[in-house]
């Protein structure tokens, strides 16, 4: 079971990185080369920050709340699939 639950948490981490280019390309297009930039820099935080900031101006609001959505989901699935559990040393978990 936790195997689906990881396979999944990736489909919605999949999904947000779609999400996190779609807002980019919006936001080069916007001519907020600095805030794409930034985004860029900081692997999507800044974009989803600024994105919310500015949805209703660029229009994006479905995206974000997509992104926003999937977001939640990932983490949940992740941590329900064992997905941030890491062992350091010791006896390996058995299946």
């Amino acid at each position: 079971m936790s195997g689906i639950l990881g396979i999944l948490g990736m489909v919605c981490g999949l999904g947000c990185l779609i999400c996190c280019i779609l807002v980019l390309v919006k936001l080069f297009q916007a001519g907020e080369t600095v805030h794409a930039i930034i985004g860029i820099v900081t692997c999507g935080i800044w974009a989803f920050i600024w994105g919310w900031i500015s949805s209703g101006r660029l229009n994006i609001r479905n995206i974000m709340m997509i992104w926003t959505l999937l977001l939640i989901l990932s983490i949940i699935l992740n941590i329900a699939g064992g997905g941030f559990h890491y062992s350091f040393g010791g006896v390996p978990a058995t299946p």
